[in-house]
């Protein structure tokens, strides 16, 4: 009996190791698959953070254009409204597009799933935690200089690239 636990407990150690092997490597698969798969040109801006829980006539409701509840904690934005085409048209329960969005050195895909009339100058409103990436205290507000490009596909993982 104890010989088949100890079997067991090395068989259990080998398939973790070959998972987490795997998790690597598909991580830097996923890194150059993302920069292969942006298409069209780059549209560089300025990017804001928007919350529809927060009070404020800017921030919105709490029902995206793809009629997905707003939610902080999910990688998400809102691209503007004039762009809405570029990024496949964002219409309520129409499958999700997706972005590279670069800044400061980091890339991140987002899920576009919402639109809005932004500020002029801001060309995306990344949503908590994809602004968190970018400017983890949110003391910045904006991030200029953002480079945002469309993913041709409709099945990305959103999250941090690299």
């Amino acid at each position: 009996m104890m010989l088949f636990r100890s079997r067991a407990a090395i068989c259990g150690a080998v398939l973790a190791l070959a998972f987490s092997v795997t998790v690597a490597r598909s991580d830097a698969v996923h890194s150059s698959a993302v920069v292969d798969a942006a298409s069209g040109d780059a549209i560089v801006g300025a990017a804001s953070t928007y919350n529809p829980f927060k009070p404020g006539w800017r921030e919105g409701g709490p029902n995206t254009a793809s009629g997905e509840r707003y939610n902080p904690s999910v990688w998400a934005a809102a691209i503007k409204t004039s762009l809405r085409q570029k990024f496949g048209g964002v219409r309520y329960g129409a499958r999700p597009k997706y972005a590279l969005v670069e800044a400061v050195g980091k890339k991140v895909i987002v899920k576009i799933n919402d639109v809005g009339p932004l500020t002029p100058g801001r060309i995306i409103d990344l949503n908590e935690r994809a602004m968190r990436h970018f400017d983890p205290s949110l003391q910045r507000g904006v991030i200029y200089g953002v480079s945002v490009r469309p993913l041709s596909g409709d099945y990305w993982i959103p999250g941090p690239v690299g």
